[in-house]
């Protein structure tokens, strides 16, 4: 079984917003499989579907960012989870927008929804995908991670979100080393 988690806040208010970047890629992934986000457990909305003869579940917590790993915890907990067949999608401050990089493991980099599911699976060893949303020093980080993209920062982040059904059917039938070396560029 895998567990696919796309990280961002709950509400129309944070619709499109860079700290929804892991919403985003969900929501393409799941038009890819023809399936519907229209369950409701432990505060996540998700579903569940197979895809070459394995479960694969995905995954929208529907707690604030800095609460999702408590969402995981319990989906792992109740669904028999081994971490090394999580993949969580979230946004990168340290990676310019419209880049991407698949990483084993790591620390959160300051990133408050990966140290709190460091936090409630007491490791950092799950494979990610962090989307670059690069980062304006100008402005306070909270209110540019809250803010809606522009239509020139979508140009940029629209062929990721397009491209990320593609990384998890990979993800999907291939060893991760394998789907890193196709995808970091």
């Amino acid at each position: 079984m895998k567990l696919i988690v796309g990280l961002g806040n709950p509400g129309l208010e944070y619709d499109k917003t860079r700290h929804n970047i892991g919403f985003m890629c969900i929501d393409s992934i799941s038009k890819y499989f023809n399936v519907l986000l229209d369950s409701n457990k432990f505060n996540g909305l998700y579903t569940q579907f197979n895809y070459n003869n394995e479960k694969i579940i995905l995954l929208k917590p529907q707690k604030y960012m800095n609460l999702s790993g408590e969402v995981i915890r319990d989906f792992v907990n109740f669904f028999k989870i081994d971490t090394k067949d999580i993949l969580i999608i979230c946004d990168d401050l340290d990676t310019p927008i419209g880049k991407y990089r698949l990483r084993y493991k790591g620390s959160s980099g300051g990133h408050n929804g990966l140290k709190n599911i460091e936090l409630n699976l007491s490791t950092n060893e799950y494979k990610r995908i962090k989307v670059g949303i690069s980062n304006d020093k100008n402005k306070d980080t909270k209110d540019y991670v809250l803010g809606k993209f522009s239509k020139e920062e979508l140009d940029l982040i629209n062929p990721i979100i397009d491209e990320m059904p593609n990384i998890i059917i990979d993800f999907l039938k291939l060893p991760f080393d394998n789907v890193m070396n196709k995808y970091n560029k």
